[in-house]
């Protein structure tokens, strides 16, 4: 079976953690870039900038986003991110997949 046969295709997962007042201007990045989905999750954990535990709604809460890209989009989000480093506690990785559209 040919590479083009298959609904398998390579992608870029894209994940991007932050505090839940990014969530906006996150989405807003996204569809600036033509991004189609995306999926979001309240989170808790412990790093650089300290706890988050979600323990009261919108106040010292993360949040998850989860897309996948090509690499080039990905490119262009996390530079894109890269500029407001420092503003907000944010961290952004991206791993090479394979997904079925």
């Amino acid at each position: 079976m040919s590479n083009s046969d298959t609904p398998i295709q390579p992608a870029v997962l894209l994940t991007i953690i932050g505090e839940s007042v990014l969530q906006d201007s996150i989405v807003h990045l996204l569809k600036s870039y033509d991004v189609t989905g995306y999926t979001i999750t309240q989170v808790q954990g412990e790093g650089g900038h300290g706890k988050r535990l979600g323990d009261i709604s919108g106040y010292n809460t993360n949040i998850e986003v989860k897309t996948l890209v090509s690499l080039e989009i990905s490119d262009a989000i996390l530079l894109t991110l890269k500029e407001d480093e420092g503003k907000h506690a944010l961290i952004a990785y991206r791993h090479n997949v394979e997904a079925l559209y």
